[in-house]
């Protein structure tokens, strides 16, 4: 009898071939393939190979409350307007306990879920630091591959540890919010250095001109060379889509930049050294999670507690017999 990956494995190219007209629930079923590392995912990411590069993927990071998620339905708007088709992969936390997750965007997202050009994804976090999913870059790939022209890429929200998004996005946007501390947040959390725009949303709040001025302020003492990227402040109330062409064409400028400066493509080979690196760690750590079964590494844990060799020693050992 044939295996259900086996069998999902000869359908790869007719799920390419459909997911490429447009086909949402082909788009969805190589997307699981990749979360699920399923034995079939090489030959994905063979057949998307030729289609990589072509989407522009922007990343929405923030604290939770900043308003990421209405920020992005609003985006999708926008960029559906000028034609764009879209695709939005929204990680949420995962619980620690049981491994679920509320997968809510798609319940704020609701106004685009009708409209074939846009393709929305939640993603479970599964445990992963930095905001996102293990598996984001590939599903990227996959949306890149479905023919997506933009990709918005929306993080868990869980604050000062979200920086993993800048190796990933062309450009990416971090959400404020008056009243909540986040200017100083960004001056400690290090997304400073990692935001292209800056985005103030519920700008209709007191303290919005406090929080502009903070960021202004702080951006003003970075030092930059000539012609390099100074982060653009753009003020938002996306609950009233407002503001959201201001963001759109911020993000258009730091293409541009991007685009003159060969910048693009030192981001991209970039993203792609991180997808690989990620690859080979995660199948180093597969075969060290088989030799903790075998005999090879409780021998040279005992060798060390013995004293009979190093730990540096013996991790050279036990790499060279991977």
């Amino acid at each position: 009898m044939t295996s259900g990956a086996g069998r999902r494995g000869r359908d790869v190219p007719s799920l390419i071939a459909k997911a490429r007209e447009g086909d949402a629930r082909s788009v969805a079923r190589l997307i699981s393939l990749v979360e699920d590392d399923d034995p079939a995912l090489p030959e994905v990411a063979a057949a998307m190979a030729p289609h990589a590069g072509r989407a522009q993927v922007v990343g929405l990071t923030g604290a939770p409350g900043v308003g990421k998620s209405t920020t992005t339905n609003e985006l999708v708007r926008a960029l559906r307007e000028t034609g764009a088709r879209v695709g939005v992969l929204a990680v949420d936390p995962s619980s620690p306990f049981t491994g679920g997750a509320i997968l809510g965007d798609r319940i704020r997202m609701q106004d685009h879920t009708a409209d074939s050009g846009v393709y929305i994804r939640s993603m479970s976090s599964r445990g992963q630091l930095g905001g996102l999913s293990a598996a984001t870059p590939q599903a990227v790939r996959v949306l890149e591959g479905a023919g997506c022209d933009v990709i918005l890429v929306e993080t868990v929200g869980v604050g000062q540890a979200e920086v993993e998004i800048a190796s990933l996005a062309d450009t990416t946007l971090v959400l404020l919010a008056p009243g909540m501390g986040d200017a100083i947040q960004a001056v400690k959390a290090g997304v400073l250095e990692i935001a292209d725009v800056f985005v103030i949303n519920k700008a209709d709040r007191p303290g919005a001109d406090a929080t502009y001025r903070d960021i202004q302020g702080m951006l003003a003492l970075g030092e930059r060379g000539p012609g390099e990227w100074r982060p653009q402040v753009v003020r938002a109330v996306a609950v009233e889509s407002e503001g959201i062409d201001d963001v759109v064409a911020a993000v258009g400028k730091h293409r541009e930049w991007l685009e003159s400066t060969g910048n693009l493509r030192k981001r991209r080979e970039q993203r792609a050294a991180a997808e690989i690196s990620a690859l080979a760690l995660g199948t180093l750590r597969a075969r060290m999670g088989d030799l903790r079964g075998g005999t090879a590494l409780p021998a040279l844990a005992a060798r060390v507690a013995d004293g009979a060799i190093d730990p540096h020693a013996a991790a050279a050992e036990l790499l060279a017999s991977l």
